[in-house]
């Protein structure tokens, strides 16, 4: 009976030198969730591109108001990034598999063309108040060259010098309208 208590004692040692060694207890006991869980590029960099776009791209700023006689003229021109951000979301690059199909935009030239710059008379907005809203639309014509390389069955590598795309990009910000200092108006 003394031999068979052996390997359990045995057991309850090595588990209690194990315990006592860190490994399994630094830092808070969290159980399961203590451990890392690795977490493909893919989905690290898919959230590091909404984060940037939301950040960069899917806000409209509130401004000041227009000045009366001033031109009333748009915020900058889109940025080259999100130009081929757009175009990325309308015409996706295909493929992908190294060194059995890939493509690639090279050579790229972006030309932007301001084609309406207007404003709305002004209307009240839900948590914002009294604003015109500046509407300035964008036609932006992407010249590149498309190469796509395969390399299964036959390898072999097309090109196209003279590839265009357009992209249709509108930028929208407000501008404030009416007395901005609510405190000035008030008689205390």
């Amino acid at each position: 009976m003394l031999s068979s208590t052996k390997p359990v004692l045995f057991g309850l040692i090595l588990t209690a030198l194990a315990a006592g060694t860190g490994c399994t207890s630094i830092g808070p006991q969290l159980g399961p969730f203590a451990f890392p869980i690795p977490v493909s590029p893919y989905f690290q960099e898919n959230q590091e591109d909404k984060h940037w776009e939301q950040e960069r791209y899917n806000r409209v700023p509130i401004l000041g108001p227009l000045t009366s006689g001033g031109p009333a003229i748009a915020l900058d021109p889109p940025s080259d990034d999100e130009v081929m951000r757009a175009l990325e979301r309308a015409h996706p690059l295909e493929g992908g598999l190294p060194m059995l199909y890939e493509t690639q935009r090279n050579n790229v030239r972006i030309v932007k063309e301001k084609i309406a710059d207007y404003v709305d008379p002004p209307r009240v907005y839900p948590l914002i108040g009294p604003a015109q809203l500046h509407h300035a639309h964008y036609k932006c014509t992407v010249y590149y060259s498309d190469v796509r390389r395969i390399g299964w069955p036959v390898p072999y590598t097309t090109r196209d010098e003279d590839s265009v795309e357009v992209v249709y990009i509108d930028h929208n910000h407000l501008h404030m309208v009416g007395n901005l200092d609510p405190g000035a108006s008030s008689n205390y």
